[in-house]
């Protein structure tokens, strides 16, 4: 069974703009695979939402194990269309995370999605941020005007819900050296927010093609300790996302029909030792859900799909046993209403 679009104007204009952008950046990574890795091109993976009915997604899934750790360009649009009781009426995204072999080569994570409610009310959540395991201040120097370049008068809004969402508390430091985040996002003109989604989409993309590319070129050497570096750091990636980061949350409590999707971030390996010492760091009850995260992988700290599969199960039924662990998730100036959006 295929995917049943969603029928307002809207809501397909928003599937066309992160379709867009999905195309845009896998072209690009397709190239950088035939430039320097094995020349493999992304995968198109499928899944549905109530066999179709309700929308659905793709994701573009890296194939180049010489390039890639791992990496995955989703695009996903549910709708409620033959349900008027729900207050939502349709949620489309772009969400991706790249995480390349080289410990050299900084990974990113993009986030773009509108929301449309059944009242006519819509408003968009953007974000994007550079994830070094071996931090790089000219990386971090580009990343950071393009950012200021293309947000213009919500560069500041945007770096200051970045950092708080992407801090770790029980660890006292972030995810990643640079972050934009931009929740709830609308202005009175609707048509100037879909190009600035876009645009941002675009400028993002394009600058770290152009971070990596540089990369790729001029960094092609690195240590035993360099990959322990990325280990440690991957692991930190998996911590944040499975114990705070909201929008990982809310698609598994909403569902579980894309639970390989959802956990796309994940990289392939993390320290599972270093993990376990994080243990003792947490608040009580988001050291049990660390701890039966740690019980789901394997001691060689490899996340394969299986793993995957486990781990969002793990997190699902962590919040629906302690529903008001929810207000450790990490957030912007403002919590979203992703959940109940979908439920009510």
């Amino acid at each position: 069974m295929s995917m049943i679009m969603a029928k307002s104007t809207e809501a397909i204009e928003a599937y066309n703009l992160v379709k867009t952008l999905q195309k845009r950046f896998v072209d690009k990574l397709d190239i950088l695979s035939s430039k320097f890795g094995e020349n493999k091109k992304f995968e198109d993976v499928t899944w549905l939402r109530e066999d179709g009915l309700c929308g659905g997604g793709d994701r573009f899934e890296a194939r180049d194990e010489v390039l890639f750790n791992t990496a995955s360009v989703n695009v996903s649009q549910v709708h409620y269309d033959n349900n008027p009781n729900k207050n939502l009426q349709s949620a489309t995204a772009i969400s991706t995370i790249i995480h390349p072999k080289n410990p050299n080569v900084p990974s990113i994570h993009i986030h773009i999605s509108l929301t449309s409610l059944r009242d006519g009310n819509s408003y968009w959540r953007i974000m994007a941020d550079l994830n070094p395991s071996l931090e790089n201040s000219e990386d971090k120097k580009i990343f950071d005007e393009c950012l200021k370049e293309i947000s213009k008068e919500n560069y500041e809004e945007g770096t200051k819900q970045g950092e708080k969402y992407f801090f770790i508390p029980a660890l006292n430091r972030h995810r990643g050296v640079s972050h934009f985040y931009l929740e709830n996002y609308k202005t009175a003109d609707k048509q100037k927010d879909f190009d600035f989604a876009l645009d941002f989409g675009k400028a993002v993309i394009d600058t770290y093609i152009d971070i990596i590319s540089n990369a790729f070129e001029t960094r092609k050497t690195f240590s035993v300790q360099d990959i322990k570096k990325q280990l440690d750091y991957h692991t930190l990636y998996l911590f944040q996302v499975l114990t705070l980061d909201r929008g990982t949350t809310s698609g598994l409590l909403i569902h579980n029909q894309n639970d390989v999707g959802i956990m796309g971030s994940l990289p392939k390996f993390v320290n599972k030792t270093l993990l376990q010492s994080w243990c003792e760091l947490m608040q009580t009850p988001q050291n049990e859900l660390l701890e039966n995260i740690i019980n789901n992988i394997e001691n060689n700290g490899v996340i394969n799909t299986q793993i995957k599969e486990k781990l969002a199960q793990v997190v699902r039924n962590h919040y629906k046993s302690n529903a008001d662990a929810l207000k450790y998730q990490a957030s912007g100036t403002v919590i979203p209403n992703t959940v109940n959006n979908h439920t009510k």
